[in-house]
């Protein structure tokens, strides 16, 4: 079996869990999913499944938005409401206040990883450390932030919706936006409403998954993931060049293709340069 399953990952499992389960339900080892989400998160996770697990590395650059509820005047050790209390403050923020702040974090901004975070430094893992007691320094990183909405405003908390970039933490947004108010902030509840081409529309319940009689009805087409880009058909002659992995002459405007067969089977994602067509990655079965 092959293909894209848009699971709507439920509280409580690590997206390692939710791969490890779904090996067996689909019956094959090769399997991965589309950026991790912390086990209090819920919401999309794209999980590749046999040959589309070729397409994970083009997933991982992927802009993903969330919907998150940001706690006032907490801080905690893990930037978010299951760890530590390191700090509790009074809030006095008004609604207007916590309009203006959030231009600050809006565009291309700076962004410090937590500590809790599956980053590794010198080999090893931050949240391994974190459990240890140690903390080590860490760079800031750039991400940006392509729409922060404020949806809901009630005093001590605030519902925001974020679409934002590869490697952009909403913990320590949350975290940095109470810092900058003076009260403090972690997160309370995250939810991923989308992830590249799919939405929480598409996405079905784990147990739905887990209880179906026929999972590999779930299944999408890897080549939903790069609609993006247009379609192209290939000749004959061009599809066994194709799978060859062999370039060739194709009269067509720079820039990337989804590369099918006479018979609609989807062959790879190319590229033509100079009227030159060669495969990025080829998805068809060997």
């Amino acid at each position: 079996m092959n293909g894209i399953v848009i699971v709507d990952k439920p509280q409580g499992w690590t997206s390692q869990d939710v791969t490890a389960r779904l090996r067996r339900v689909f019956n094959t080892r090769r399997i991965g999913h589309g950026g991790t989400l912390d086990p209090m998160a819920t919401g999309v996770l794209p999980v590749f499944v046999g040959r589309a697990t070729r397409g994970v590395e083009f997933f991982e650059h992927a802009e993903k938005t969330y919907e998150a509820t940001l706690r006032l005047g907490l801080a905690t050790d893990t930037e978010d409401i299951t760890g530590t209390v390191l700090a509790e403050k009074p809030v006095t923020v008004t609604e207007g206040e916590f309009l203006a702040i959030l231009d600050r974090f809006r565009g291309e901004i700076m962004q410090i990883p937590p500590m809790y975070s599956a980053l590794k430094i010198n080999g090893q893992k931050l949240c391994d450390l974190a459990r240890k007691g140690k903390e080590v320094e860490r760079k800031p990183r750039p991400i940006t932030i392509f729409e922060l909405t404020c949806l809901e405003f009630a005093g001590d908390t605030a519902r925001l919706r974020v679409r934002c970039s590869k490697g952009t933490y909403i913990r320590t947004l949350c975290k940095d936006i109470g810092q900058a108010l003076g009260c403090g902030g972690c997160m309370a509840a995250l939810r991923r409403v989308s992830a590249g081409e799919y939405g929480i529309e598409n996405a079905v319940p784990l147990q739905e998954l887990l209880d179906a009689e026929a999972p590999e009805n779930y299944l999408q087409n890897v080549d939903t993931m790069f609609t993006q880009y247009p379609a192209i058909t290939l000749t004959e002659k061009q599809e066994q060049r194709c799978r060859n992995g062999n370039s060739f002459t194709l009269k067509l405007a720079d820039g990337r293709y989804r590369v099918y067969s006479q018979r609609g089977e989807f062959l790879a994602l190319s590229q033509v340069e100079s009227e030159v067509m060669s495969t990025i990655k080829s998805f068809f079965e060997v």
